[in-house]
């Protein structure tokens, strides 16, 4: 996976102290060592839920536990298709474990230190088991090692440490139980643990075999870890200097912001502890402040639950702006949200959101946000103060920007703050629960947790998918999650047979949307809407149904359109989808919204044009030609997509004037 760039990787270890540090210097006086991780360096601790499922991962894989009780662990998010998350403990990365969706499993992939770790433990609990098979079966002790685990030749050793990959006749000894793909400990009986990596052939096809038998992913002598253990609160410890210089920087900036902009104060809080940590630090700064909350109606249990222990705890009060059934009620309108149609945001969080903040500030708002750099791209680019573009009259900040997650934690530790219990489940965000944006590692945790909203969901997209006629491995590999497939989901897709083109079908033809800010995507504003029906993307491109609104490219399994702008303007973007998705891009929500008007008139028009010819009339660049007069709108012969057009438009002829849009019969009288 391509390396994430969004701040500087703040996490240092002490040798002496064994215990994380955030600046160069610990307070013992020891100089900290940088810790060797992936970025964008987002670390945050482990609860208990997360120490267990790595337990678990690693007692089915290798038959013992990774970590020992008391051990304080840290994990690093790292860039992948689905989850991963790395294992850190003494300052030593032991691994990562890792969300496979087709397998619809973590796995656990061990690094020399933690592979060290494993060894050590079993061969205190499988020594004897393995003499006793080998003299019951009468058979060499070598073939009954520890569990995924493979003894090789002293004279493959160097090979090895050089880079080179498992042959099986290097193998003296393997535990013939490994099957393809399982990751596996490579170890010699002078040296110990040499490497780690993934087989590439069954265990008993090892023995005497021939050929590359494991793909060897890390190679090396294993370094000591320190295991000493250590609770986050002595973490807090050794970081408080460094924390009340966080906090008085952010108190500064608070104060600043607020005699700058001079607006009513307020903060946003989700329950999540980004916006825990920003309403700890302003209610030190300000004591006349505001409360929002937007319950989406999508939120965890957990999660209005603390809203109301942080009123409580604080003495607030929480204006709150509640979509209620919002969601279920519009799903079948729009389809399931997806990554690039996330019309779920509008509709739920910021439509009424924006009505809260109407209601109640009449003269506007300075919004007190929990955002940090370290999320996303967007976030990363984003200035600490900037203009609400869906609200005229707010003014978000954020006294957090440039914090990461672990100092976020342990300032919420160090206030000894009552954050979101559902952290301590196994969730490292809060968020919606059915954000299309989560990963499916999430999804199925949600279905231990929180069965009945699962259950929700489930229904929803088996329902749906077949009435698009798509099979249940749709669902189960969470494709629902885009109008377009990023490539290893594209590739999951291809090894299924699934075809993403809906085969919906509809009397008449509907389409809905919803227009406003862009959450999480770097600015401006968009309108997400959808047709009833699908759309053939080839035809369309093809006859140049969409050349009025602007020049055209189709790749990918979308068209993306660029309307027509002055020199040096602002370039709004149209994407369209086979599913009947559509999604502008504009700079302000009235752009947008006009935007996607003409856009649903371009695609009825091609939708309904029966080849009456008033279009060409109105051409005065004669880029219009009427090629039959017959319209088959499906390949299948039912009335719900392309297939041939009765017009085409010629692309150098074609000014984007949009007249023929205008001047369609089908247009005029069925808009």
């Amino acid at each position: 996976m391509q390396k994430v760039f969004l701040g500087v990787l703040k996490l240092n270890w002490c040798q002496k102290c064994n215990l994380p540090i955030l600046t160069r210097k610990c307070q013992c006086g020891a100089t900290c060592q940088k810790v060797d991780i992936t970025p964008p360096w987002d670390v945050r601790p482990a609860f208990s839920a997360d120490i267990n499922l790595i337990n678990i991962i690693c007692k089915k894989q290798f038959n013992v536990p990774l970590i020992p009780e008391g051990v304080l662990v840290l994990l690093n998010k790292a860039p992948y298709d689905d989850r991963m998350d790395e294992i850190i403990v003494g300052g030593k990365v032991l691994g990562s474990i890792r969300y496979e969706v087709e397998r619809s499993e973590f796995v656990l992939l061990p690094r020399l230190e933690g592979a060290d770790l494993i060894s050590a433990q079993v061969s205190q609990v499988s020594t004897q088991i393995s003499e006793i098979s080998a003299h019951n079966d009468n058979q060499s002790h070598a073939k009954y090692p520890k569990k995924s685990q493979i003894v090789i030749d002293e004279s493959a050793v160097p090979f090895i440490l050089k880079g080179a990959s498992l042959l099986a006749p290097g193998i003296k000894a393997v535990d013939i139980n490994i099957k393809t793909g399982d990751e596996v400990i490579i170890t010699s009986d002078d040296v110990g643990v040499v490497a780690v990596g993934r087989a590439r052939m069954d265990g008993i096809d090892m023995v005497g075999g021939k050929g590359m038998a494991v793909k060897v992913r890390f190679k090396g002598i294993p370094k000591p870890v320190d295991l000493s253990p250590h609770t986050i609160n002595d973490v807090v410890t050794a970081n408080l200097e460094h924390l009340k210089n966080l906090e008085s920087i952010a108190y500064k900036f608070i104060a600043k912001t607020i005699s700058t902009v001079k607006k009513p104060v307020s903060v946003s809080y989700s329950g999540g502890k980004d916006s825990l940590a920003t309403l700890l630090l302003v209610k030190e700064v300000v004591s006349d402040f505001d409360v929002m909350f937007a319950d989406t109606g999508l939120e965890f249990p957990e999660t209005v639950a603390n809203v109301d222990r942080i009123a409580k705890e604080y003495n607030l009060k929480i204006n709150i702006s509640t979509a209620k059934n919002s969601f279920w009620d519009s799903v079948n309108q729009f389809g399931p949200p997806t990554v690039q149609s996330r019309w779920c945001c509008k509709v739920c969080k910021l439509g009424p959101l924006t009505q809260l903040i109407e209601d109640n500030f009449d003269n506007g708002v300075l919004s007190f946000i929990g955002q940090r750099r370290y999320e996303s791209h967007a976030r990363a680019k984003s200035d600490p103060i900037w203009k609400n573009p869906w609200v005229a009259n707010q003014v978000g900040a954020s006294p957090i920007q440039n914090w990461i997650a672990l100092e976020v934690w342990l300032y919420i530790f160090y206030k000894n703050a009552p954050y979101n219990p559902a952290y301590e489940m196994g969730y490292d965000r809060i968020g919606c629960w059915l954000c299309p944006s989560a990963s499916m590692a999430d999804f199925a945790h949600l279905s231990r947790t929180h069965p009945k909203l699962h259950a929700q969901l489930d229904t929803y997209l088996s329902e749906y998918a077949k009435e698009c006629g798509y099979p249940q491995k749709w669902k189960e590999l969470g494709l629902w999650r885009w109008q377009t497939l990023p490539k290893p989901q594209q590739i999951m897709a291809e090894k299924y047979g699934i075809e993403l083109v809906p085969k919906r079908s509809a009397k008449e033809i509907i389409f809905n949307y919803v227009s406003g800010y862009r959450p999480c995507k770097a600015g401006g504003m968009s309108a997400e809407g959808s047709f009833n029906v699908t759309l053939n993307l080839e035809k369309l491109y093809d006859a140049g149904a969409l050349l009025p609104i602007g020049t055209c490219a189709y790749m990918n399994g979308v068209i993306m359109v660029n309307p027509p702008v002055p020199e040096g303007a602002y370039q709004p973007a149209i994407q369209i989808f086979a599913s009947g998705t559509v999604v502008v891009r504009g700079k302000n929500e009235k752009g947008a919204t006009k935007l996607i008007e003409r856009t649903k008139l371009a695609i009825q028009r091609a939708l309904m044009c029966v080849g009456c010819g008033v279009c060409i009339g109105y051409c005065d660049l004669g880029a219009i030609q009427i090629e039959n007069t017959t319209l088959d709108l499906d390949n299948t012969g039912s009335n719900n997509t392309i297939s041939d057009l009765p017009h085409t438009i010629t692309n150098d002829k074609c000014t984007h004037c949009g007249r023929c849009i205008i001047e369609c019969p089908a247009v005029k009288f069925q808009a």
